[in-house]
């Protein structure tokens, strides 16, 4: 099992992102040591790798165009009426903030499922906000990891029936049938690990105040935070300016679609010359440079995902596990999860990852005598373990987008390491309680 193509990469990949190598790299990287340690050639790897990016197309194009968007509404001023607003607040407690960005983040993936494409229109403005109130910014991203996953792992809207949905779909393609209204029951326990990992976060581990130096670079730091700028009232391009946002909003909504929604809401700016012609080149390079990298991310997550498919890796890891627990259902439940971990982690997504860990993690439940119940918990958990802390998910990629507006912000050690230790962990634990109670 040490020598298993799917564990040698993520290893990989997580000890190059810890010593900072950007994440594109540590994903060439580890897809490379995949393929090599599956016997792959090297044109065999490099041609798995380019032919599965496509699979992101669509998500890496409206990452992207949200990001034009984004630097269209903070270059329409409409974010210092916001930043004056919340500055008047002299006694506005970071606690109520940071659970009420907690609890706006899981509308974004239930009654308005945008997932993260608010988080560059939201959160840049707010980071004069956050350093006024020496907010530190691993909680932000610690409560924008936590609206993004927790919702979908045990709510059945949105984003959450799609997730259900795959859990109960794969569950019968592979001999275990389970009613789609059972799921949310099953994954109640694991979510109750996701409340523990936010208060942890929020009220022990990130409640001290930490100050950040001011940027003079950010396209988002231009709106002045002191009482000696007069603060702007509303005009008829602000008001045009949200019907941008609600025309986006709408778009997606009807059109199912992020990157139409994105289109519809800059044609608006421009139709409405908040941005005009002349400044839109300036504007769409912030945009760009905004979430360009991240939308990259994305596309060579999904080759790297194919790449540890073609490996069969997974299914070998399952087969060692079987010759290793023997009758014990604690131990093939820690086994099992560590290897969703591991495959989650690489891969980045829950929902692309519950089809591979499916097709051997069930018949071995079947075998190991997990109810039904049980099973999809361990399945579901299997599938969220790494979602937060990845570096490839857009789980850790929205909150960075936002968070690091100004350049103050690490993906891996601000996001992603915090993250990963207060989700990951008790998601394990409590998804073990969850497969040895149900």
């Amino acid at each position: 099992m040490l020598d298993n193509p799917v564990l040698i990469s993520v290893l990989v990949l997580t000890v190059l992102s810890l010593l900072r190598v950007h994440v594109i790299f540590a994903l060439l990287f580890a897809a490379i040591v995949a393929g090599l340690a599956a016997k792959l050639s090297l044109p065999e790897t490099l041609s798995t790798l380019i032919g599965g990016m496509g699979g992101q197309a669509e998500t890496a194009l409206s990452y992207i165009l949200l990001g034009v968007f984004a630097a269209m509404i903070a270059y329409s001023g409409i974010t210092k009426i916001l930043i004056d607003k919340l500055l008047a607040k002299k006694k506005q407690s970071k606690y109520v903030l940071l659970l009420m960005i907690a609890g706006l983040t899981c509308l974004s993936g239930t009654l308005i499922p945008v997932h993260i494409a608010f988080i560059p229109i939201l959160i840049p403005p707010l980071l004069l906000f956050f350093n006024y109130l020496k907010i530190d910014r691993r909680a932000v991203a610690s409560a924008l990891t936590f609206g993004l996953k927790m919702p979908y792992i045990v709510i059945p809207v949105g984003y959450g029936i799609i997730f259900h949905g795959i859990l109960a779909a794969e569950m019968k393609a592979n001999g275990m049938p389970i009613a789609q209204t059972q799921i949310p029951l099953a994954m109640i326990l694991p979510a109750v690990g996701m409340f523990v990992g936010l208060f942890i976060a929020v009220f022990f581990s990130y409640r001290k105040s930490r100050t950040y130096e001011a940027s003079q670079d950010s396209a988002f730091a231009e709106v002045s935070a002191t009482s000696e700028t007069a603060a702007r009232k509303f005009e008829i391009r602000d008001f045009i300016t949200i019907g941008a946002v609600v025309m986006a909003l709408a778009t997606q909504l009807i059109a199912g679609s992020m990157v139409l929604g994105a289109l519809a809401g800059i044609l608006v700016m421009f139709i409405g010359r908040i941005v005009t012609l002349k400044d839109g080149e300036q504007v769409v390079q912030d945009g760009v440079k905004l979430m360009g990298a991240i939308a990259f991310v994305m596309l060579i997550a999904s080759g790297y995902a194919t790449v540890l498919k073609e490996t069969g890796a997974v299914s070998e890891m399952v087969g060692a596990v079987n010759s290793l627990v023997g009758d014990s259902k604690l131990l093939a439940a820690i086994l099992l999860l560590l290897i969703g971990l591991l495959v989650t982690m690489g891969i980045g997504t829950s929902f692309g990852t519950v089809p591979i860990l499916a097709t051997v993690f069930v018949p071995l439940c079947i075998m190991m005598g997990f109810s039904p119940m049980a099973t999809v918990a361990l399945l579901g958990t299997a599938g969220a373990l790494g979602d937060a802390g990845s570096p490839a998910s857009d789980s850790t990629l929205g909150p960075t987008s936002g968070l690091n507006a100004d350049g103050k912000h690490d993906h891996i050690w601000d996001t992603c390491v915090p993250t990963f230790l207060h989700y990951n962990i008790p998601l394990f634990v409590f998804g073990i309680v969850a497969a040895l109670v149900l």
